[in-house]
């Protein structure tokens, strides 16, 4: 049971999570030495875990927020499976912490920091330096995560699934080659409308992009959706949102260790939504697991229940 805890909070978060970082500390400060350090930027973020590298690092925060932590960690050499981190869900979405079964709320999150067990995980790196800890998916989901994020702040969650029906009805798909292990599994003749590499299972508050990834276990599960024409892409849409776009003949799933796409020649470069961060249009994304190192405190040893 850790004992000395570093809680970081981000500095622009809101009242309302605010309020929710008061009742895990709350919780947490029953049995444990809390520290809380409220972060600006990437900067003090940084300063923060060099100060208290002693303490458990407990991050309030969502995907994003998490993304950023293990981003840094990651290129300052600092990512340790040996030192679990505690996680609060703060953020809209919170996928990593769905997978993982983490309760979304904030005094259970706060009690299974102090009663988890650490459960070592894997993470992805792509060929710009960039850490993928839950989902990256290009195509009409990086264009809908690109309209929602200028709706989240008025709609909330709403703002995913609103950004996914305008961008399924205006988007043809992309010609692309995917590669898994060094093997094409995908040519450029039909479109993509959507390509998903899943760690975590969800993203978007919860849409299962890739519902039978584990995240660690030392492989991207990387989901094909090669959608052509309005009808399909909207029932596409529905049967994603339930869970079921798998079972479409034309969806197909891959798993491997490492992925490579690229736009065919001619072809309109894609945007890439990496833990919820929207990219530059790009010709090519390469994926490569980095196998157990880091872990985060979860309510058992064993893989968590969907």
């Amino acid at each position: 049971m850790p004992r000395e805890l570093l809680v970081i909070v981000n500095e622009g978060a809101g009242s309302t999570e605010l309020a929710a970082v008061e009742k895990a500390v709350e919780v947490l400060r029953r049995v444990a030495d809390v520290v809380v350090v409220r972060t600006a930027d990437l900067d003090a973020l940084g300063a923060a875990l060099r100060v208290h590298r002693e303490r458990t690092t407990v991050l309030a925060g969502g995907d994003g927020s998490l993304h950023a932590a293990v981003q840094l960690m990651y290129d300052a050499d600092m990512l340790d499976a040996g030192r679990p981190f505690g996680l609060i869900p703060l953020g809209t979405g919170n996928d990593l912490a769905r997978t993982l079964g983490i309760p979304l709320d904030p005094v259970g999150a706060a009690e299974t920091v102090l009663d988890g067990r650490p459960r070592v995980l894997d993470i992805a790196v792509d060929d710009s330096g960039e850490v993928l800890v839950n989902a990256a998916h290009a195509g009409v989901g990086a264009e809908a995560g690109r309209l929602a994020t200028g709706w989240k702040p008025a709609l909330g969650i709403a703002a995913y699934p609103l950004g996914a029906m305008v961008a399924g009805f205006s988007s043809e798909g992309w010609p692309m080659t995917i590669e898994i292990d060094g093997a094409e599994v995908h040519g450029p003749t039909t479109p993509v409308l959507m390509l998903g590499v899943g760690n975590g299972r969800s993203i978007g508050g919860g849409t299962p992009l890739a519902p039978n990834a584990e995240p660690d276990d030392g492989l991207l599960d990387v989901v094909v959706a090669a959608v052509e024409g309005a009808r399909n892409r909207y029932a596409y849409g529905l049967a994603m949102r339930d869970g079921v776009h798998l079972r479409r003949d034309d969806v197909q799933v891959y798993r491997g260790r490492s992925v490579v796409i690229s736009a065919a020649d001619g072809a309109e470069p894609f945007r890439v939504n990496t833990d919820g961060e929207v990219s530059d249009p790009v010709r090519t994304r390469t994926w490569e697991v980095k196998p157990g190192v880091w872990s985060v405190l979860t309510a058992g040893s064993a893989r968590a229940v969907w």
